[in-house]
């Protein structure tokens, strides 16, 4: 299968659909957008295989057998169901007593690679993952990484971007200034930016080539950075970021377009 038209409730959904069926990644494909959708119909697109990964591709469907793959199943946390039990109601008279006054909140004095630390495997624990943490300070940021399961990293790296973010304002709360958490799980982060570029410069050549703009989709705006970054040099074509978070997207065009 090289090409398939697959639809969704908007365009991006649409583009996971048809990633889906043809099993290929966002930088060996080209999208054409047949209807942006709207509030009464469905986003639809038609996604082929690029000209120059074909041959890839039609070995894969003659080597190719199916492979099933076992997933962890997480159930959600539920708490133990206890009865009630009505005790007979007995008045009592009680002495007036001096209100308590309340006692201050005891602040957290362990340093915060390993508050943060703690708040990780806590989580963890938490889902019954046998998972581990190795943490580092440096001076520009905490760099935490997850051993031994790669399932939190989830679409697009879309589970460790909220750990991280959970990580972030657990360090910072109580108004402590704190430095920027970096969540890594198995090297993803290194090899999540090593596609991008290598997507950078294959849609800056189409782009070069065909002279149309080619629309990515959306990203998180660092990996918007490393598009912006890979095709800086390039003088003949420019990059510009469109839409609103948290779907904001990058256009790839050549500069004369916008002369």
């Amino acid at each position: 299968m090289l090409e398939v038209e697959a639809t969704g409730k908007n365009l991006e959904q649409a583009i996971e659909n048809a990633l889906f069926e043809l099993k290929a990644p966002r930088e060996d494909v080209d999208i054409k957008i047949l209807d942006e959708g709207g509030f009464f119909r469905k986003a639809k697109v038609r996604v082929s295989i690029s000209q120059d990964e074909v041959e890839k591709y039609k070995n894969r469907e003659k080597k190719s057998e199916p492979e099933i793959v076992e997933t962890q199943k997480i159930e959600p946390f539920k708490e133990p169901k206890t009865e009630e039990k009505v005790e007979p109601v007995v008045k009592v008279d009680i002495p007036e007593e001096k209100p308590v006054q309340p006692k201050e909140k005891k602040e957290d004095k362990k340093p915060e690679i390993q508050r943060v630390k703690d708040f990780l495997e806590g989580i963890l624990n938490r889902l019954s993952l046998t998972a581990k943490v190795e943490i580092k300070e440096e001076d520009d940021a905490i760099y935490a990484e997850i051993k031994d399961y790669s399932d939190i990293i989830g679409y697009r790296g879309e589970g460790l971007n909220g750990l991280q973010y959970l990580c972030t304002v657990y360090a910072s709360k109580n108004d402590r200034h704190t430095k920027p958490i970096r969540l890594d799980c198995e090297g993803y982060r290194k090899r999540r930016e090593s596609s991008l570029i290598a997507l950078a410069q294959r849609m800056g050549r189409k782009v070069q080539r065909t002279h149309s703009s080619v629309r990515l989709e959306p990203m998180t705006a660092q990996e918007r950075r490393i598009i912006h970054m890979a095709l800086a040099d390039n003088e003949e074509i420019e990059t510009l970021s469109k839409g609103e978070e948290p779907h904001r997207y990058l256009i790839i065009r050549e500069r004369k377009q916008s002369e």
